[in-house]
């Protein structure tokens, strides 16, 4: 996958870049950070995440990707695109998503704003806020808009427990084990969620709730290699404690 963020090109001499400087230009000679990437691999996903962050100019040479599947790099040689799938992600109409109805959290199952009448709706909310901020002929270009829904339950916990699998791992590298309970997934799921943000704020609950107590630990003499850390909610308290029992992360 070639994967750009596109708040990166939000300046009009980012453009270069992208395709390679024109000749007379400082950096001719250079090749495009896109063409080149898709020239020696024509048969590649591109993302570009949160494309709607890029400048104006950005977006003319997506118009000719999305159109013609060719584009000319700044040395004139013509790069074919009619094998790659391109990705774009947006934050745009987000707003409209995290005010959904409902009890800001999680999002039950069989929830009645999962509805087809509510979804085409907010679908129609979220492409107005698309035409209002990229030019129609852009919007034409785009053969599907997917729309994501909140995120429930089940799949927070499988967001945290991927986070606390990575966690493990460098305690495991020092010799260390990590349990954690299912009340402490839930917890840091709870937390870690925002309506507006979604799971994005998991990350620092995790390091401030869970990794900075076990760095306090480790200053405290508490853990030593070869001990474990015990991870378990306590009302709205998380628990962390060191000890020496060894026992696996929480299926």
């Amino acid at each position: 996958m070639v994967r750009f963020d596109m708040s990166e090109f939000g300046e009009r001499h980012t453009v270069s870049r992208l395709v390679g400087a024109p000749p007379g230009y400082v950096g001719y000679g250079e090749a495009g950070q896109l063409t080149e990437r898709v020239r020696r691999n024509p048969y590649s996903v591109v993302l570009f995440d949160e494309v709607e962050k890029a400048h104006p100019d950005v977006f003319n040479v997506l118009l000719q990707v999305l159109d013609d599947g060719r584009l000319t790099d700044g040395q004139g040689r013509t790069v074919d695109f009619r094998n790659t799938v391109v990705i774009m992600t947006s934050n745009l109409g987000s707003e409209f998503l995290a005010s959904r109805g409902g009890s800001v959290g999680f999002v039950a199952q069989g929830d009645a704003g999962d509805s087809f009448g509510q979804h085409k709706a907010l679908r129609d909310r979220v492409l107005g806020r698309l035409r209002e901020s990229m030019r129609p002929e852009f919007l034409n270009r785009i053969d599907e808009i997917v729309l994501f829904r909140k995120l429930d339950q089940a799949q927070l916990r499988r967001i945290v427990r991927l986070m606390l699998s990575r966690t493990e791992g460098r305690l495991r590298s020092q010799g260390l084990g990590l349990s954690v309970s299912e009340g402490a997934i839930d917890w840091i799921a709870e937390r870690g969620y925002d309506p507006e943000y979604g799971a994005r704020p998991m990350r620092r609950v995790i390091q401030r709730e869970l990794e900075d107590r076990i760095a306090d630990l480790f200053v405290a003499s508490d853990l030593q290699p070869g001990g474990h850390v015990s991870v378990a909610a306590d009302g709205e308290t998380l628990v962390v404690e060191a000890g020496q029992a060894s026992m696996p992360l929480a299926a």
